[in-house]
């Protein structure tokens, strides 16, 4: 099944750039639904709804959908991801706390278990 045509709000993806800059040496990918990965594995992406999600640890998902008020980040419709805690949009108007998210995201992404690419 192919997934639809979709755009991402340009503003979106500014400010995931901006949040991405934080952390030396990490490149986008993926032009219709912007992510990053390291060794493999996904880490932080723009959905199909123009909302940003971070893989996070367990206790920093904890604090982070606490201390924002936010839920699980539904990367396609219908399928939330447990790992990752979606960003509100309130949240790219603050690029430091952003970043500084992103870097844990990062931190935790670069513990795992890397995963066979199909490259």
């Amino acid at each position: 099944m192919a997934m639809p045509d979709h755009t991402p709000d340009p503003q979106v993806v500014a400010a995931s750039d901006a949040m991405i800059a934080g952390v030396p040496g990490v490149v986008r990918k993926g032009a219709q639904m912007p992510y990053v990965s390291i060794n493999g594995n996904m880490y932080a992406s723009v959905s199909q709804a123009n909302v940003i999600g971070l893989r996070l640890g367990k206790a920093d998902l904890a604090k982070f959908l606490e201390a924002f008020e936010t839920t699980l980040f539904e990367g396609v419709p219908g399928h939330f991801m447990k790992e990752y805690g979606a960003v509100p949009h309130a949240l790219l108007a603050q690029p430091d706390t952003l970043r500084a998210w992103f870097a844990r995201s990062y931190a935790h992404a670069s513990a795992l278990k890397p995963k066979a690419t199909k490259r």
